[in-house]
């Protein structure tokens, strides 16, 4: 299960950093990232976070999945 997991977030991943794609569907993806929930996840959106080349938008949207799964794990 954790391969499976680790697949999509990879997939999710090439999604919200390929600038080619709308920025609607690079959101999306952040989104379905922070629903993943794990710390693997946790680090995907930091590292979208720091993408110089993403959005303030998407760069803040990375942040706020962050900060609910740093929440969520309290």
């Amino acid at each position: 299960m954790s391969e499976q997991i680790n697949s999509e977030l990879k997939k999710l991943m090439d999604i919200a950093h390929d600038l080619e794609l709308s920025v609607d569907l690079r959101s999306k993806a952040i989104e379905q990232i922070g629903k993943i929930g794990t710390h693997d996840a946790l680090l995907a959106l930091l590292d979208t976070a720091a993408n110089e080349h993403s959005t303030i938008d998407e760069r803040d949207l990375a942040l706020k999945y962050a900060r609910e799964i740093i929440k969520s794990s309290r």
